[in-house]
């Protein structure tokens, strides 16, 4: 990430609304706004199958080979910023299950790998396409759901303004697909 373009863009945005970047309260602005991208877009620096690596501790699945189980997690909080209009998602909750494959992920790295996930610019709808990849790529498994609830600032602080409306996405891989009570297992 070029933190001095970041820098000088910044100024340079500042200064085309109308703004002092000179100003007391935006002298260091420019150099805030370059650490907080560095922070809040780092997801941008790994591919997928790199974060799959990162956060792919697993362990031995505790059951029985002839059993088949499935891992749920709910409510793992995120945000993101959309393509469109780089404007904040926010109040995400991600809801992720997996049918372990003889392995099972280490549960702290299934929330790491949605946090890292969110930390790019995009869309809701490729956040959960991504968060699946990357648990079937970590977990060894096909069989992935994703859920994400969330706000988005284009929606309730601009345009339409309409601070009530959420967006839902879901991704199902494998047998989500067409299994409804495994469905059921991600929903809000």
């Amino acid at each position: 990430m070029d933190k001095q373009a970041i820098e000088y863009h910044v100024r340079g945005l500042l200064e085309a609304i109308g703004e002092d970047p000179d100003r007391e309260g935006l002298k260091e602005t420019p150099e805030r706004v370059a650490r907080m991208f560095e922070e809040v877009f780092e997801g941008i620096k790994y591919s997928n199958s790199e974060i799959a690596e990162m956060f792919g501790k697993t362990f031995t699945d505790p059951a029985d080979d002839d059993e088949e189980h499935t891992v749920v997690m709910k409510n793992i909080s995120i945000f993101s910023y959309c393509e469109h209009h780089m404007a904040l998602m926010y109040d995400m909750s991600v809801n992720v299950a997996y049918i372990p494959k003889g392995k099972v992920l280490g549960l702290s790295k299934i929330a790491r790998i949605c946090e890292m996930a969110g930390k790019r610019l995009q869309l809701q709808e490729r956040i959960g396409k991504d968060i699946a990849e990357i648990i079937s790529l970590a977990a060894g498994t096909p069989d992935v759901a994703v859920m994400i609830k969330g706000s988005h600032s284009c929606m309730t602080a601009r345009g339409i303004k309409n601070v009530e409306a959420q967006t839902v996405t879901s991704t199902f891989r494998g047998k989500f697909k067409e299994d409804a009570a495994l469905k059921e297992l991600v929903k809000f």
